[in-house]
């Protein structure tokens, strides 16, 4: 793979603002059905008398989703181009959302999650090509939007869920489902309407879909990912009943609200700073580093140390998520972004699926709400141990 050679004179965000715009706005609908979830997460536990391992399944489940359609995201992709793809994903985004609150079994909330978790995984090997093809000249500043905008999707549902929406809704779980698909639907007219149309590719080379998982940088890229990932997913999933058990319940909408919020000051910063750090050990080891002390403090000093905490882990994972995202346009032919952004995404959410569902099986089977943390600190210890040897390794070889 040969690195994108970047050209002098850049055009200036001014000038790339319609396409800055519509990445932004296909970056929140990325997550915020998804982040829609663990705010009610003590309603459906009680409505629909769930156990803790019930509850990591409804958590894994967009993973497992993630990871297993990525690839059909790539087919789609080759078939018939990334605009159409990501059009296609949001509307099962938005349409999925509404299908979780039909029905008061928990087979339906299972059915609507996976119908929702399949567009996502569909989206997200849509926008590394469309980056190189909207913004060919600003990648990693345009990754960096988009980014942004999916950080905006996820703290949208945390932040009004709770203290806003619930109760003009007579703390309807269901109904907020259908509420927070709306917005998703609004952006995918608004993708179909404005975004620049583009043939659906042709010639054989771009009609490859499959991974190259012979590759070894797919697999250091996305187990490096699928450590954040598995950490702040699980975090967002065990969190509220977590300090609903420990006697906490007036920290879920804190809590929840500074592990989301605080991607925001990472994703600015890496506006200006990603294309250099992306190659740099020290960034993912200290993002690595700071989850992990992250989670001593939410389990070890309680109280506003969790809120404490919780940021932290928001921080360091938008840090690695954004410089993750950057890589596969960066360093790949323009036929072939979609095939190691759906291997990286394969990869990265086969890692993360099982983590949520180990721990609650822990806390199923000892009893102790701070099991469910084990694995979320072993997550981060990989992410220190793997750092050096794949970012120093690339930079020898060109990344």
């Amino acid at each position: 793979m040969q690195e994108t050679q970047r050209t002098p004179g850049l055009p200036s965000p001014v000038k790339l603002l319609p396409a800055l715009l519509l990445l932004w706005l296909a970056g929140s609908g990325l997550r915020m059905t998804i982040l829609a979830v663990p705010p009610v997460i003590p309603l459906i536990h009680d409505d629909l008398r769930m156990s803790e391992t019930q509850v990591g399944i409804l958590s894994g489940l967009p993973m497992a989703l993630f990871a297993s359609a990525a690839i059909a995201g790539s087919l789609l992709i080759a078939r018939f181009g990334a605009r159409s793809a990501l059009i296609a994903g949001l509307l099962f985004c938005g349409f999925g959302s509404a299908l979780r609150g039909i029905g008061p079994s928990l087979i339906m909330l299972y059915a609507g999650t996976v119908v929702t978790a399949f567009g996502v995984a569909v989206m997200q090997p849509s926008l590394p090509p469309l980056v190189r093809a909207w913004v060919p000249q600003r990648i990693g500043f345009a990754t960096a939007v988009y980014t942004n905008g999916l950080l905006v999707g996820e703290i949208l549902p945390v932040a009004i869920t709770i203290p806003f929406l619930l109760p003009l809704i007579d703390s309807s779980w269901r109904l907020s489902f259908v509420i927070w698909g709306v917005p998703v639907l609004l952006i995918a007219a608004v993708i179909m309407a404005y975004a620049p149309r583009q043939p659906a590719p042709t010639h054989a080379a771009n009609r490859r879909w499959l991974p190259d998982f012979s590759n070894p940088l797919i697999w250091r890229i996305g187990i490096l990912l699928g450590g954040v990932n598995s950490m702040y997913f699980a975090l967002n999933g065990f969190l509220p009943d977590y300090l609903t058990h420990t006697g906490r319940p007036d920290l879920i909408h804190g809590a929840l609200t500074a592990l989301n919020l605080c991607q925001l000051p990472a994703s600015l910063l890496l506006l200006a700073t990603a294309d250099a750090m992306v190659r740099t050990a020290w960034s993912y080891v200290a993002c690595g580093v700071a989850s992990l002390a992250a989670v001593f403090a939410i389990v070890f000093l309680g109280g506003a140390w969790v809120i404490v905490g919780a940021a932290t882990l928001g921080v360091a994972a938008a840090g690695v998520l954004v410089l993750i995202l950057a890589l596969p346009p960066l360093i790949s032919p323009a036929d072939d972004v979609h095939r190691v952004s759906a291997g990286m995404f394969t990869i990265s959410y086969s890692c993360a699926v099982i983590v949520p569902v180990v721990s609650g099986a822990l806390w199923d089977l000892t009893g102790l709400p701070a099991a469910a943390f084990i694995p979320m600190a072993l997550c981060a210890l990989a992410v220190i141990g793997l750092a050096p040897g794949i970012v120093l390794r690339e930079k020898r070889t060109g990344l």
